[in-house]
């Protein structure tokens, strides 16, 4: 059976396997993007309010677990985006039985992962705390900002789920709209439970935790008003051994990509936290605003995922390779844009972001984001590649390329932090980024062949390589 051609009211989908490949990119994009800066607004928002309210010490307690909560949800939000690659192979092919089933498997791998991510957080949070050398000065205020986060990851994944599925079918703006709103209350929540009720970062994160709460709520009640065409019945959980596992292997593979990220990203913050408050809250402002400048790299290389993994779907490879070309040029030119903002006002930004004053965590910030943004190029055309690549159910040489990074991060942690100190951290991730874009460009060009044919006009639908 398959998908309508004509979806039904209200249902919002985007048919990627015909029309202009930067067009629809751009178009799918562009409310992408912009829920991404929303997203990032929850941490910032965190960060001012604690920063202009409660001083530089705040900062450094939310910055000393970034790593950690980073590690926790990309693990959920890996396995969703490997998820969503069935999910949209499904329906690009327009195989409504696969897609309905590929959907409830999803949902039954959400439940167990919320459950069991909540509870080992919650359980060896006080160790990974220890462990990650976390100051003793601010300890029970990290303790304390990072057990309310952890304990309500349930809405995190919720939201996470939700926006997967349909992004899945070309809808990236009802996402938005709902993160938005979401967005608009965590700040007043913030506002309200730190400035006015005093409640400290306790405050902050269950405002945090209550807006992403929402998010997800309104989500799923537009899915359960527009989305029923797709969504799975009783007999659709009923899932077949081989979309189940199929579902796994994206998914663990997704989120083994961002896990070993992060587990790297955990023994370098455990090394950076050594060199005590000033450069826990200098990585926590370039932090910051680094990951506002990722967020455009990432949406465009979430954008080229969905078209890729449609017309993969519906065996269409030279769309797949006219795209992966724009989407390049997209990320290099966001890349040198981003450098110049970062060069003419980095310092400026630091200060706005945090209300700090002190001038040795504006100068370090301010160092860290322009050497990071001296080298996006080399991360746009890594993020495309991977994601163009585990699209097309090439998963191993994506996972190897974040081992490449694991193995640079453990590096990093025993030699260039010591030895070279804030500098040794800042110049870490640039260093691993050229090394990773070498790697996956020379994978991709040996590929080629197998992915797209000689004359790049016939489908090869081979196992992960």
């Amino acid at each position: 059976m398959k998908t309508p051609k004509s979806p039904p009211d209200g249902m919002r989908v985007k048919d990627m396997t015909t029309g202009e490949p930067a067009r629809l990119m751009l178009a799918f994009a562009l409310p992408l993007f912009i829920g991404n800066i929303f997203q990032q607004a929850y941490n910032m928002v965190d960060t001012m309010v604690a920063g202009y309210t409660l001083g530089d010490t705040a900062i450094a307690a939310i910055g000393a677990t970034s790593a950690l909560y980073n590690l926790i949800i990309n693990l959920s939000f890996g396995l969703n985006g490997g998820c969503a690659i069935v999910v949209t192979q499904s329906f690009g092919a327009h195989d409504e039985k696969r897609l309905k089933q590929s959907i409830a498997g999803m949902l039954v791998l959400n439940a167990g992962a919320a459950v069991i991510l909540t509870t080992l957080s919650l359980l060896f949070l006080t160790p990974l705390l220890r462990f990650m050398n976390t100051p003793d000065a601010i300890f029970q205020l990290t303790r304390g900002y990072i057990s309310i986060i952890c304990a309500g990851l349930t809405a995190t994944i919720g939201y996470n789920l939700l926006a997967a599925i349909l992004r899945s079918v070309g809808n990236s703006r009802t996402p938005l709209v709902f993160l938005i709103i979401s967005s608009v209350l965590n700040i007043i929540l913030d506002l309200l439970f730190v400035a006015v009720f005093r409640w400290g970062l306790a405050g902050a994160a269950l405002a945090t935790v209550a807006a992403q709460a929402v998010s997800a709520i309104l989500c799923a009640g537009y899915m359960l008003r527009h989305y029923r065409a797709i969504l799975p019945g009783r007999e659709e959980f009923r899932i077949p051994k081989e979309i189940m596992l199929e579902l796994l292997a994206s998914g663990a593979a997704m989120g083994l990509m961002y896990s070993v990220v992060d587990i790297g990203s955990v023994i370098f913050q455990r090394a950076n936290n050594m060199l005590g408050e000033v450069i826990i809250s200098s990585q926590t402002a370039a932090r910051r605003l680094i990951s506002i400048g990722m967020a455009v790299l990432g949406t465009i290389s979430n954008a080229l995922a969905t078209f890729v993994g449609q017309n993969w779907g519906a065996g269409k490879p030279e769309r797949i390779r006219s795209a992966i070309r724009k989407a390049l040029v997209m990320e290099v030119a966001w890349s040198l844009l981003a450098c110049s903002a970062a060069y003419a006002f980095g310092g400026v930004l630091v200060r706005f972001t945090t209300g700090t004053e002190d001038p040795e965590i504006i100068r370090n910030a301010a160092m860290s984001l322009r050497l990071h943004m001296t080298f996006f190029p080399a991360l746009g055309i890594l993020l495309c590649l991977r994601m163009a690549l585990q699209s097309m159910g090439k998963k191993l040489a994506p996972i190897f390329s974040s081992c490449l990074e694991l193995g640079m991060k453990i590096v990093a942690a025993s030699y260039l932090i010591p030895r070279f100190g804030f500098l040794g951290t800042s110049m870490t991730e640039p260093i691993t980024w050229t090394i990773m874009v070498l790697f996956l460009a020379a994978a991709y060009l040996y590929l080629r062949r197998e992915l797209f044919g000689e004359s790049g006009l016939s489908l090869k639908t081979g196992g992960a390589s």
